[in-house]
C-alpha cells in the first residue's frame, strides 16, 4: 500500500509539473490526473492544492462539484446503468436496484475485490433497448433482475476458465 501511494505520489507530480501554476489549471489537471491514476486519491488533491498554492478543500470542492471525478479505484468492469428517459420508463431504477443488491454496492462505489463499479449515466443512446446497462462499453438492452444474474454468472465463468 505504501508503495502504491509513492507511485501515485510520483506520477501525480509527472502531470502537475507539466502545467503552470495558474489556479485556471484546476480542472485539466484533476483531469490528468485521474487519465494516470483512474481516480483521484486525497494524496492526489493535496499535492495539487500545494502545487497550485490553493486549499486543499478548494480543489476537494472543485472534483466533488464536477460528476466526472471518482475518489475509489475504478473497478475492472464497469457497471453504467442509464436512467434516461426511456429506461426510467422501462424499470431502469429496477435494475439498477438489482445490480445494487448484487453486488452489495452502491453507485458510485467499487466492489470490495475491486472487480465491479457501478455508476448511472443520463442517456446511452440505445432507448429502443430500455433498460439499458453498459458493462465494459457494451450496451446490454432488456436489463431485468434476472439478466443482471445472468451477466454476473457469465462474469464468474469467465473467470473460472482463466
Amino acid at each position: 500500500m505504501a508503495k502504491e501511494k509513492a507511485k501515485d505520489r510520483g506520477q501525480t507530480r509527472r502531470i502537475i509539473n507539466r502545467f503552470g501554476r495558474k489556479k485556471g489549471n484546476l480542472i485539466p489537471i484533476l483531469q490528468r490526473v485521474q487519465g494516470g491514476l483512474g481516480y483521484l486519491p486525497r494524496e492526489a488533491m493535496l499535492e495539487i492544492a500545494r502545487f497550485l498554492d490553493i486549499p486543499e478543500m478548494d480543489v476537494y470542492g472543485v472534483a466533488t462539484f464536477y460528476n466526472q471525478f471518482r475518489f475509489s479505484p475504478p473497478g475492472k468492469h464497469s457497471i453504467r446503468v442509464c436512467l434516461g428517459t426511456a429506461c426510467h420508463m422501462k424499470g431502469g431504477y429496477i435494475a439498477l436496484d438489482a445490480w445494487k443488491r448484487r453486488l452489495n454496492i452502491d453507485r458510485g462505489q467499487t466492489t470490495s475485490d475491486r472487480e465491479f463499479d457501478l455508476d448511472t449515466v443520463a442517456c446511452v443512446g440505445c432507448c429502443v433497448l430500455a433498460p439499458v446497462t453498459v458493462v465494459d462499453d457494451k450496451p446490454e438492452g432488456k436489463v431485468e433482475p434476472t439478466r443482471v444474474d445472468g451477466i454476473l454468472l457469465s462474469f464468474k465463468l469467465e473467470k473460472e476458465k482463466r
